[in-house]
């Protein structure tokens, strides 16, 4: 289940969480499956040997699901580019223990057979405060809040993404982005499809900007390049990786890019999903000051929308 992007709702029977800037992640322990845990994400990709410290969850319950996000704290707040490189791929119990991760988790989907998805978020949060989160290692309850524009206010002055609101009376519904849950953040940012790539000048084939791309009513839709965050040598194998295979002959853009925007640049199919941060639309659509944050690997490439702002 998704949140809708939003203003803070008001009223009864809501309560408020602060958004995790992290990997979302759906966690089933299955008896008598080997292995008996999974760790998936919303695209359905198993990462459960990204997240080796989490192996504790199979001493929660025998038969059970759960909704949450992993985060990976920089300072205190969590950083959704401190976890990129744990986002790509396996780590040994040794490298995770050193910086571990944490799993918040926000909701219960089934436990000991039994399906929750048609029962109310306020008995399904109940139940998953019933169990001992806090006796496994390196998970924890996200908190609820009664005061959504009070938690709003701290999250900002705190450097945190935001706020989510959830009425009590909604059921889940998986996969879906539903308007019980609404999404308040603190600043801009957009998934994007990366639709080609311009190599830097004079540095050995290194990527020095993407072209990003947002589905609309007629194709691939011009988001704008962005080169901020890509310095990083980490950062670049992992989009060598991603983009090398994926290299198509021509644009997959709906329309001709500006001629300033394509020039020098190598084309691929539109399947790899980034998140960018940036400072709002020009007037053409373009995203003003982009700053590349990671691959979202977590994120189907067919979700991918325009998100406000």
């Amino acid at each position: 289940m998704l949140a809708t992007p939003g203003p803070l709702p008001t009223g009864d029977g809501w309560s408020f969480e602060v958004k995790w800037d992290g990997m979302r992640v759906l966690a089933s322990v299955t008896e008598g499956a080997e292995p008996a845990l999974r760790l998936r994400t919303r695209s359905g990709r198993d990462v459960t040997a990204n997240f080796p410290e989490l192996a504790g969850l199979t001493e929660l319950a025998p038969d059970v699901v759960l909704d949450g996000e992993v985060v990976l704290l920089d300072g205190g707040v969590p950083s959704f580019a401190a976890l990129a490189h744990r986002m790509q791929g396996v780590v040994g119990s040794a490298v995770a223990e050193r910086r571990p991760v944490t799993f918040m988790v926000f909701d219960v989907l089934r436990l000991y057979g039994v399906e929750l998805l048609d029962r109310p978020l306020t008995e399904r949060r109940a139940t998953l405060e019933r169990l001992d989160l806090a006796g496994v290692a390196h998970v924890e309850p996200s908190p609820l809040y009664p005061d959504g524009a009070a938690l709003l206010e701290v999250t900002a002055q705190r450097g945190l993404e935001g706020v989510v609101a959830k009425r009590g009376a909604s059921p889940y519904r998986p996969g879906r982005r539903s308007p019980d849950w609404v999404k308040v953040a603190h600043r801009h940012s957009q998934s994007c499809l990366v639709g080609g790539w311009r190599p830097e000048k004079g540095a050995g084939g290194r990527i020095g900007a993407l072209l990003l791309g947002i589905p609309g009513t007629d194709g691939l839709e011009f988001a704008g390049r962005v080169g901020s965050g890509l310095a990083g040598s980490a950062v670049q194998q992992v989009l060598t990786g991603r983009l090398g295979p994926l290299e198509a002959p021509a644009s997959p853009f709906a329309e001709p890019l500006p001629r300033v925007d394509a020039s020098g640049a190598r084309w691929c199919e539109p399947t790899v999903v980034v998140e960018v941060a940036h400072l709002g639309r020009t007037a053409a659509g373009r995203l003003r000051q982009p700053v590349f944050r990671g691959v979202r690997d977590d994120v189907d490439p067919a979700e991918v929308q325009r998100e406000p702002g």
